[in-house]
């Protein structure tokens, strides 16, 4: 009985190390589930995107992101890609309304 009890305090603090491991530093940064890595060149319709998400890392780009969620990565530079942000920004400030 001795050694059960030892086993399953052992499993028990082996879970919470880990959780605290998993939780990282205070300067850890939170993964991305998608990350641009290659930018479209093609100019796309921005009626057909809904939200988007700035990055950086590994790439300076835009990602679009469809009413059918497909991600579409763009370089910001550009002047459709500026006039396609200011749309949703605007679509979302009236949905706040």
């Amino acid at each position: 009985m001795k050694l059960h009890t030892a086993a399953i305090l052992l499993l028990f603090w082996l879970g919470v190390f880990t959780v605290h491991k998993v939780k990282g530093n205070a300067s850890s940064q939170p993964m991305r589930k998608f990350s641009c890595v290659k930018l479209s060149t093609k100019q796309w319709n921005i009626r057909n995107f809904v939200n988007y998400e700035k990055q950086q890392v590994p790439i300076d780009a835009i990602m679009f992101i469809t009413a059918g969620g497909i991600r579409i990565c763009v370089s910001p530079n550009q002047k459709w890609v500026q006039a396609a942000l200011k749309r949703i920004d605007e679509s979302r400030a009236a949905k706040r309304k």
